[in-house]
């Protein structure tokens, strides 16, 4: 049982990052992580970015409630950077990391995360998302490049990461949540998370 959120299933967290794994942690909650692989390259994004994030998040969530059938919230999450319009990935090399940073240097772009909830026993869903919009300062070639050879922007979307000691200094400001861009919005979470169990227990 969850105490936190008065949960009495148990939680699974559909993804391999460190990153959301920790952030989940700060919630206090008891949890197991179970990676949902899937070709994200091959899903082509139509519609909005916020109908996009929450569709990859749900079909994470899905494919491991699926395997599991046991009474368990799963909890699925996608990240990603959007400039002008225009989705950025994890960079394919360190030439495409160079690309993406010399895009974003200077500018503002949106960084959106979905987060889906799936009870696996009965299939009951539910999606949301959350965005921030991240302004950069001016980059130069060397900070690029240093940054770069430290190996930490090539599993990123967007080639960059708030938290990492180098990528920090690189936004100049942010409007939103912080934990956003880290990858898991961790109030809104918390507050769909408690929605979702509090609905399933009426039920």
């Amino acid at each position: 049982m969850n105490k936190q959120l008065n949960i009495h299933k148990k939680i699974i967290l559909a993804s391999e990052s460190p990153r959301r794994r920790n952030l989940l942690a700060l919630l206090g909650l008891d949890f197991d992580v179970k990676p949902a692989f899937i070709d994200e390259d091959s899903i082509i994004m139509e519609g909005t970015p916020e109908e996009y994030v929450q569709k990859l998040s749900l079909l994470k969530a899905k494919k491991i409630a699926d395997e599991e059938k046991t009474d368990t919230i799963v909890i699925g999450a996608d990240t990603i950077v959007v400039l002008e319009n225009q989705v950025l990935n994890k960079p394919i090399d360190e030439s495409d990391a160079y690309k993406m940073l010399r895009r974003l240097s200077g500018k503002t772009h949106q960084v959106y995360t979905g987060i889906a909830l799936v009870e696996a026993l009965k299939g009951n869903s539910f999606t949301t998302y959350k965005k921030t919009d991240v302004s950069f300062r001016y980059l130069e070639d060397e900070e690029i490049l240093s940054y770069i050879k430290s190996g930490s922007p090539l599993d990123k979307a967007g080639s960059y990461g708030i938290q990492d000691d180098f990528g920090a200094v690189f936004v100049s400001h942010i409007n939103g949540c912080y934990y956003n861009i880290v990858g898991l919005p961790l109030e809104l979470l918390y507050t769909s998370l408690k929605m979702f169990s509090e609905n399933k227990s009426k039920e």
